[in-house]
């Protein structure tokens, strides 16, 4: 079903402009198109392009893109499919994904594969695609957002969507209202290995490190290391010393790494604040990290990205209120968000929980269903995955990870878990060790 045209009799030439043709930006334009829209996406970027990226496909943006028929493109890039993982915390669990949607597989591509396939089927679906256009200025009447300006060239329409990245120029020019706003937690570094090849995606927790080593495109292993905030002046010293040292408490990664060779550059950055935007006004939409942005230590980007693209689009095309958007997009994120600052703080799963999983194969697909996404990280849904005790330990630490105050009571057979709300979160003002990425 074709969606009516957003411009009516006004002379707008696009029913929407999409700011950014990234992971968030190129899919709304794309599913804009499908849907019959006239659609103009912008970036200052020609691709392939690279930005700063977790690469994780988690299954549920995995099964987006098969949906969209994209799928074989990624895996035709080369970039290796990870249907199991080691997840090592001290106790260490080995399982494989569960099936979601008709997919079994997370796949890492690097972000100029990644960004260029759906750069092009934006311009499949109809889209008009311009790059190297940078934003110069927010076009505003009247108090709403009617376009854009780059150099000499304006372009209106009477809806603009932001998906230029977590500093975003249209968040800045429309100012929306931000909540549950939460300091940078982790810094985070990441680099490129040849010679060292992986049977599995691998997941370490050390004292003060989260470390991941995943497959992608060209033969190549991405590793990367987060430690706490108040290590980045010192890690930023020498980066490659501080990668490394972490890796060598990753079981033999350390040992595997240095039997290869480093291929590429280091990347990394502490400007890891997380928040979510009020994601609409008049002429107005946010999309991706412009309108919600978490700790990238669970790998939960791209993914969002593309569940929020899905929604406003169809929001959108329906001709649905933009609140419907915005109410989804936090019932969706708001478990994986708290569970998300946990791990950045670096506390620990209990290990009651893990050592609950021990030896189980279907207990452990199913707690990585919840990392991956797949099964919110719900009391409910890690009851049944682990049991009370375990599940009632990882609420407690999760609570104290956001601030909350936590009592647990019983009555009548029945446990409750109650937290007082965390006190109020203030930015930082941090650097990142690469130039800001387009979007």
């Amino acid at each position: 079903m074709r969606a009516r045209h957003l411009k009516g009799t006004v002379p707008f030439m696009f029913d929407a402009i999409v700011i950014g043709a990234r992971a968030a930006g190129s899919a709304t334009a794309m599913l804009l198109g499908r849907a019959g829209l006239d659609v103009l996406v912008v970036d200052r970027a020609r691709f392939p392009s690279d930005t700063l990226s977790t690469h994780q496909l988690q299954l549920p943006a995995v099964a987006r893109l098969k949906r969209w028929g994209l799928l074989d493109r990624v895996i035709a890039s080369g970039a290796p499919a990870t249907r199991r993982v080691r997840f090592d915390q001290g106790v260490v669990l080995e399982g494989a994904w569960p099936e979601h949607e008709g997919v079994d597989a997370l796949y890492s591509p690097r972000r100029t594969v990644l960004d260029k396939i759906l750069v092009d089927a934006a311009r499949d679906a109809g889209a008009e695609v311009r790059e190297a256009f940078p934003v110069d200025e927010i076009l505003f009447a009247d108090g709403r957002v009617t376009g854009i300006r780059s150099r000499e060239t304006k372009e209106r329409a009477p809806l603009v969507i932001g998906a230029d990245g977590r500093h975003s120029l249209l968040a800045k020019a429309v100012k929306p209202d931000a909540y549950d706003v939460r300091p940078a937690l982790t810094c985070g570094y990441y680099t490129y290995w040849e010679g060292l090849e992986l049977e599995r995606g691998e997941m370490y927790g050390r004292p003060g490190r989260a470390i991941g080593a995943w497959p992608t495109n060209d033969g190549l292993t991405m590793t990367y290391v987060a430690a706490p905030i108040a290590e980045f002046a010192t890690a930023r010293r020498d980066i490659e010393a501080h990668i490394l040292t972490a890796l060598d408490q990753a079981g033999d990664l350390g040992e595997r790494v240095r039997a290869g060779r480093r291929a590429e550059r280091l990347y990394g950055t502490a400007d890891l604040a997380s928040r979510f935007h009020v994601p609409y006004g008049p002429g107005w939409a946010l999309v991706g990290d412009a309108g919600l942005t978490l700790d990238p230590v669970t790998g939960q980007g791209i993914g969002d990205a593309f569940r929020d693209a899905e929604s406003l689009a169809q929001a959108i095309a329906d001709g649905r209120p933009l609140a419907d958007y915005q109410r989804a997009r936090d019932k969706a994120t708001k478990p994986m968000y708290a569970l998300t600052a946990q791990v950045a703080s670096f506390e620990p799963p209990p290990p009651a929980l893990l050592e609950a999983l021990e030896g189980q194969p279907e207990k452990i697909t199913r707690f990585l269903g919840v990392l991956a996404g797949v099964t919110p990280a719900t009391p409910r849904n890690m009851g049944k995955i682990a049991g009370l005790r375990a599940t009632l330990k990882l609420l407690k630490a999760q609570a104290q990870g956001s601030g909350a105050r936590t009592r647990i009571s019983s009555r009548n057979g029945t446990s409750t878990v109650r937290s007082s709300p965390p006190a109020e979160y203030s930015t930082v003002s941090v650097r990142s060790d690469v130039s800001e990425p387009g979007s």
